[in-house]
């Protein structure tokens, strides 16, 4: 193991072990919230914590694999951290002023330049990928489903709000990260993964990761709701959890059929599809 690949690791672990501390308190003392989220959003940071506890453990045990440096473990770390950003970047961004702030802003920092590091660099080292056609054009079809559901939502929502002038008080970390960040990058590699380009075929298995994890929190929102009095909604709750599975069916057929042909320094070529 290389000195670059004990300092990513380490990474990972540090990040996983902060996110345990400041999300196994969320579950475990929701009144951490108080008078910081509002009510009706409670459950939803209830799930999202509980969500963040399971992304940690994940990315601790990953970090704790010896075949964590194959590309398609690398893929999976890539969009639990990319998760992490997004959760973390929200609690950020709404000035959640509790005694873990600094630890939310620490987590959404790391992460965030974690998953740039490891972009560039699994990019770097990959020399050739490939995906069976009738799997790429499916895989990449079904990412176009995120923006193509999530911009004309959200944007009819920001539009009444920027008719009236009005200032809301919660949830706009939301636009800023779905229509700045998460959109975007869905479009971009869908597109290129249509067209066949490596970053695409490469990248587009993390986003599955992050927006299996992201949508499954929204499903477990809903009997969080329940624990703070509120009425479960069950029509919500299965469309959340479809649309989930719907990303983990194709995020996993994407990943099981992939072939990535790396490059090791001082090993010299490494069939990803061989040992991974």
């Amino acid at each position: 193991m290389g000195e670059r690949d004990i300092f990513r690791r380490a990474s990972w672990v540090l990040i996983a072990l902060l996110t345990l501390v400041a999300a196994g308190t969320g579950v475990a003392s929701p009144a951490v919230y108080n008078g910081l989220v509002e009510e009706p959003y409670l459950p939803g940071a209830y799930s999202q914590d509980g969500m963040s506890v399971a992304a940690a453990l994940a990315l601790l045990v990953l970090a704790l694999t010896r075949k964590a440096s194959r590309p398609r473990l690398e893929l999976i770390v890539l969009g639990l951290l990319g998760y992490l950003v997004y959760a973390y970047g929200i609690y950020t961004i709404e000035r959640v002023y509790n005694w873990l702030y600094l630890v939310y802003m620490t987590i959404f920092a790391a992460a965030l330049w974690a998953v740039v590091y490891e972009t560039v660099a699994l990019c770097r080292r990959t020399v050739q990928v490939s995906l069976p056609r009738g799997v790429r054009l499916l895989s990449a079809s079904g990412a176009l489903l995120q923006p193509v559901m999530f911009y004309p939502l959200w944007i009819a929502m920001l539009l009444p709000l920027m008719a009236a002038r009005q200032k809301i008080e919660s949830i706009y970390s939301v636009f800023i990260l779905d229509l700045c960040l998460i959109m975007p990058a869905f479009l971009i590699l869908a597109i290129a993964a249509m067209r066949g380009q490596k970053t695409g075929l490469l990248l587009l298995p993390a986003a599955y990761v992050l927006g299996f994890s992201l949508i499954l929190s929204l499903a477990a929102a809903e009997p969080a709701k329940e624990v703070f009095g509120s009425r479960f909604d069950p029509v919500a709750f299965w469309l959340w959890l479809a649309l989930s599975l719907f990303f983990l069916v194709l995020g996993s057929l994407h990943l099981r059929l992939l072939r990535v042909t790396t490059t090791v320094p001082a090993r010299g070529p490494v069939m990803a599809g061989e040992n991974q």
